[in-house]
């Protein structure tokens, strides 16, 4: 029972933020998931439903780099990553979708370095 209330407001958080946001060719949506261990982005164009950059801390080359995954240096070397692969395919300028998480911790140190990086929000 506790399980489906959860699940429901996480839905209904998720629902909340995406009804505001929409990636077009022009400016893609940059989507964040983050889990307990790792964190994953994602730049996605919801016109054709395809996704033109992707990182995580999954990644081979990124694990050797970090010690610990799931904390906030690591979420700022992913946005570091994906702001470096959207440029290179040639996008400048994304709309942020912290989907149902809070903008703060993780999904705001991504956001930052990605800012830094040269991605326009």
């Amino acid at each position: 029972m506790r399980v489906n209330k959860i699940k429901r407001a996480t839905q209904r958080r998720k629902q909340h933020v995406r009804k505001k946001v929409l990636g077009t060719p022009e400016r893609p949506r940059l989507s964040v998931f983050r889990s307990n261990k790792h964190i994953y982005v994602q730049v996605i164009d919801d016109v054709t439903g395809v996704t033109l950059a992707s990182a995580s801390t999954r990644a081979k080359g990124l694990k050797d780099q970090i010690s610990n995954t799931s904390n906030k240096k690591a979420a700022g070397i992913v946005g570091q990553i994906i702001a470096k692969q959207a440029i290179g395919v040639g996008i400048k300028c994304v709309c942020f979708d912290r989907n149902r998480y809070k903008f703060h911790g993780r999904v705001k140190s991504l956001a930052d370095a990605a800012r830094k990086a040269g991605l326009v929000f």
